[in-house]
């Protein structure tokens, strides 16, 4: 979760990878030697091409997969350039949670995360 001026930081995937244009939160999965924070760091780099400090845990959710996920706040420094990766990410924007919320394509977790946004279970605290 990277958070400017009230808007969330939501990338278009390609259409290359697993839910192929879906909007979402930039991430991905942890590899097993990295700690949640290092993964955070590795995958907006990868994605985005940004450098992002870890600021704390927000969320924790489970997939009606099973996939375990971990919400994080990080910063981003307000002129870092964001350099689409194209083999992963077709676009990306600034939304509000309105706006996002709005998304038909938006991925079902992410979702999630809003309406527990909404009712006040998560805390940005920004």
């Amino acid at each position: 979760m990277i958070v400017r001026s009230g808007r969330f930081l939501v990338i278009r995937r390609s259409r290359w990878v697993v839910a192929p244009r879906a909007f979402c939160f930039p991430g991905g999965g942890i590899r097993p030697e990295e700690s949640e924070q290092e993964a955070l760091v590795r995958e907006l780099r990868e994605e985005l091409a940004a450098t992002v400090r870890p600021l704390r845990r927000i969320w924790q959710s489970v997939t009606p997969w099973d996939v375990q996920l971990s919400w994080w706040l990080a910063g981003l420094e307000a002129d870092a350039p964001l350099v689409p990766n194209p083999a992963e990410v077709e676009s990306v924007h600034w939304l509000t949670p309105g706006e996002m919320a709005r998304l038909p394509e938006l991925l079902e977790s992410n979702r999630h995360f809003l309406e527990a946004l909404d009712s006040g279970e998560i805390e940005l605290g920004i």
